[in-house]
């Protein structure tokens, strides 16, 4: 209650600024100053990287989906949609759900994939962090990099390093042994899984940089360090409702080193999240009625899709 409490006080206070400065009409100045083929280019760039999203999980998933991409895109965009609309990160507990209902995955398997995709999320973008922060000296982001580099081993050498735990197994031991089962199922194909989640990052990136570029009118490489500052405040663990306030904080603390005053980088990175939102509830939609079901929500199967 009290981190719900902490993040619904994070929107208000955005709201509130918003409210008290006038800038509501500024946000929407910034939107009718893109052009329409940035636009286009950047929801392209979110489309394509809802579709390298949905090769990671079929690839993962392979027992299940294969010959049914277009089935786990459905539920990827399905998810990408809950967790930029509802609230407190609730929209997290959307792939497990979908995963089972569209595709027969046990609940504690699709858990813990979630959990290695976030893992390999946070790696990424601290990674490409290390070398994009302003004012990083060349030794700390060595030094960064390879932390994150040997997370990214561990991780999997720990969860394969253990035999599998027998289903009749009880106590905190077994259930931690279950998670690592369940962990190194997900991670067996982890060279894979970083190809699509580093070229997933790198367009999904690329896409909110030409327009936070756009926004603010200022070089590229600027942009990309307040991107990435929104992406980075995604870590914490308290977040705005919806990521509002949070990730607008992110962009604009990570704009301040090159000179955008806050204002302006508040102002520019609620113009980003509203059309960051508004792509992915599209996307979502366009899921939901173009797309068909997964194998195991068949019409077959006595179900709906």
């Amino acid at each position: 209650m009290i981190k719900r409490a902490i993040a619904l006080l994070i929107s208000v206070a955005l709201l509130a600024w918003l409210a008290h400065s006038g800038d509501w009409r500024g946000v929407g100045s910034r939107l009718l100053t893109l052009s329409p083929g940035t636009v286009a280019l950047a929801i392209g760039g979110f489309f394509v990287s809802y579709l390298l999203r949905a090769a990671r999980m079929h690839d993962e998933f392979r027992d299940r989906a294969n010959g049914h991409f277009w089935a786990m895109t459905r539920v990827t965009m399905a998810h990408n949609a809950a967790i930029n609309v509802l609230p407190f990160r609730s929209g997290e507990a959307a792939l497990p759900l979908l995963l089972q209902r569209e595709f027969g995955v046990p609940m504690a398997r699709a858990v813990v994939s979630l959990l290695w995709l976030r893992i390999q999320d946070a790696l990424v973008v601290m990674l490409i962090a290390a070398w994009l922060w302003p004012s990083l000296p060349l030794w700390l982001s060595l030094l960064w990099s390879a932390g994150v580099l040997f997370a990214a081993w561990a991780i999997p050498a720990w969860a394969r390093s253990h035999p599998p735990v027998a289903e009749t197994a009880a106590g905190w031991r077994a259930k931690l042994g279950k998670v690592r089962t369940a962990l190194a199922h997900s991670t067996r194909g982890a060279w894979r899984s970083w190809g699509w989640t580093l070229a997933n990052w790198g367009v999904k990136l690329s896409a909110q940089t030409l327009l936070l570029a756009a926004l603010l009118g200022a070089p590229m490489l600027f942009a990309g360090a307040g991107v990435l500052g929104g992406e980075l405040a995604a870590i914490l663990p308290v977040q705005g409702v919806a990521g509002f306030g949070t990730y607008e904080a992110g962009v604009a603390a990570a704009l301040t080193p090159h000179d955008i005053a806050l204002a302006n980088g508040l102002q520019a990175a609620l113009a980003l999240h509203l059309i960051i939102i508004a792509a992915a509830v599209l996307a979502g939609a366009i899921g939901f009625v173009a797309l068909p079901g997964g194998p195991a929500d068949s019409p077959a199967d006595g179900k709906t899709t």
